[in-house]
């Protein structure tokens, strides 16, 4: 999303720091940031760095360099050092939440102009409060039956198709009816007494979040925007265009505590959903968030508006600098590096795009990744985008700490110099068997079995297509027999929604056993058997009249 069309004919809030609506701004081409690192990032700590390395490798967890980005699953961000500071002198101070809550959401309006700002276990946790704030108004005793919405006079939430994903989640806990449309005037006439929120992510559709305030504002509906992986803007876009609650996620571009949610807006709604967050019991006192996290969060805002973003973006370009120039004394390798757009408020990073002939280097970015990614010294990096005659990796800068670019400039020339034979490409063996039929499958999952089935209905020489059936979905799969090896693709998508399965196996005896890889769930063993079904050998008569009974 461009700041340029939101923010239009705003007036900037004064706070401590002043800070432009947009910390890119004016943003310079000159990269000599690389000696800004102590300003910047302050001291690393070597000695506390290998302490760190060496627990995790003592429980055989092998850290990495994040050229790649902000996912959960990656760890997040790295916590600036303000952040880091601020955690440690509270961790022997206690404290009493609500007044460190009310402190910091005193404290996150003056920073940032909002009515007020809590602190959530995550975005997503953030999300789950807000949702319980717009079905009980602060009423406790409606809190403590939330998923048990019966007798509320609120239970529906109304989410734009295009708004749909896997975070809605935390909307859905709640136990509301989610009403989905997939036009502005099918939201009007969904808006209804019983309508709580209205939740959304930013977007250059007809739901624009004008579009949407203007329908929802006259009609005491409250808006959610969920822009956990937008960069913080003074003052808030999102809320200017008419949102009432913004969320952001900690552990992205505001590098606070991964595990740290940031919610600004209406202060009776926080106020409401801070009823909800814990230590408070009832439906969110499972989110628990320590007062580390909370103090974490409040230092990451105050360093967000008092840092030079500026000097912050061109020493991310000097280290990937540090890296393409490395890099790109490799015969048959080229480098750029893009800086983003100075309007872009999401994923706001440098890449540096590294880009060479498969057909001369004798690897493909998507390999070259994969080593980089599970082999010590570790590298997280995105693959690049293949087209025809090349193929490639792209790093960001944004995650990045001093260091870190050398250490990933030196894994990468290595990777990359290998000297490579030409790939020969192994014909597929002869299948061992025609597979077309039922196929009953005994699924191991960690701590259940249950029956599933295959049907294949079509097998083309080595290649197969069909249906996986479960307990609750049917999902046309493709796949491969390769001699006894086989292998199949089959994902699962509802809205909100979606399930990678890739399952991997061999047949032996006429009996297919194997692995399933549910992505970021984990895995899963299989054992398959083709259905038999034993024939009732009677004559079958058809009717000859119609029944005298029933």
């Amino acid at each position: 999303m461009k700041r340029r069309e939101i923010i239009k004919g705003l007036t900037l809030l004064p706070f401590a720091g002043s800070a432009a609506a947009s910390p890119l701004n004016n943003l310079s081409n000159n990269s000599n940031g690389v000696n800004d690192h102590v300003e910047l990032y302050g001291i690393i700590d070597e000695e506390s760095v290998k302490r760190g390395e060496t627990l995790l490798k003592s429980i055989g967890v092998e850290p990495f360099v994040n050229c790649k980005g902000t996912n959960t699953i990656m760890g997040g961000a790295v916590v600036r050092p303000q952040v880091k500071l601020a955690m440690e002198s509270i961790t022997t101070l206690n404290v009493q939440m609500d007044e460190l809550a009310f402190g910091i959401g005193k404290r996150l309006a003056e920073l940032t102009g909002a009515q007020w700002g809590i602190v959530t276990a995550g975005c997503a946790a953030g999300i789950k409060m807000v949702t319980a704030a717009c079905l009980t108004g602060g009423d406790p005793e409606k809190l403590l039956r939330i998923p048990d919405l019966t007798g509320f006079a609120k239970s529906e939430v109304i989410i734009p198709l295009s708004s749909r994903n896997v975070y809605d989640h935390s909307v859905r806990n709640a136990g509301v009816k989610v009403i989905t449309v997939k036009s502005l005037e099918e939201l009007e006439k969904s808006i209804n007494s019983r309508t709580a929120m209205i939740y959304m992510t930013p977007s250059e559709d007809e739901f624009t979040i004008q579009n949407v305030s203007k329908i929802a504002r006259p009609l005491g509906v409250p808006v959610f925007v969920d822009a956990a992986a937008h960069i913080l803007t003074i003052p808030d876009v999102h809320l200017a265009q008419g949102a009432d609650v913004v969320g952001y996620s900690g552990g992205k571009g505001i590098k606070a505590p991964s595990c740290s949610g940031l919610i600004l807006g209406r202060k009776d709604l926080l106020m409401s959903a801070h009823q909800v967050n814990s230590p408070h019991h009832g439906f969110g006192r499972d989110n628990k968030v320590g007062r580390e996290e909370h103090i974490g969060m409040l230092a990451a805002v105050e360093a967000w508006v008092t840092m030079d973003h500026v000097k912050e973006m061109n020493t991310w370009v000097s280290w990937l600098e540090t890296i393409g120039n490395k890099v790109s004394t490799i015969n048959g390798i080229k480098t750029t590096i893009t800086r983003p757009d100075p309007e872009l408020i999401h994923h706001v990073t440098p890449y540096l795009h590294i880009r060479w002939n498969p057909e001369q280097l004798h690897v493909t970015g998507e390999e070259i990744a994969e080593e980089l990614g599970t082999i010590a010294p570790r590298i997280a990096v995105q693959v690049g985008r293949d087209e025809v005659g090349i193929t490639g990796i792209t790093l960001v800068g944004y995650m990045m700490i001093p260091g870190n670019d050398k250490v990933a400039a030196n894994r990468i020339h290595e990777v990359l110099s290998r000297k490579r034979q030409p790939k020969v490409i192994q014909e597929m063996k002869n299948p061992v068997m025609n597979m077309v039929g039922l196929w009953d499958m005994e699924v191991e999952y960690f701590s259940s079995k249950v029956t599933q089935h295959l049907f294949i209905d079509t097998q083309e020489g080595n290649w197969i297509t069909g249906l996986f059936k479960t307990e609750f979905s049917s999902r046309p799969f493709t796949g491969s027999i390769d001699g006894n090896e086989v292998k199949i693709l089959c994902n699962l998508y509802w809205p909100g929604d979606r399930i990678l399965t890739t399952m991997q196996g061999s047949i032996s005896s006429g009996v297919l056993t194997g692995e399933m890889d549910f992505h970021e769930f984990n895995t899963a063993k299989f054992t398959a058997k083709k259905h038999k079904s034993t024939p009732i050998k009677k004559p079958i008569e058809y009717p000859k009249h119609r029944p005298q009974s029933s």
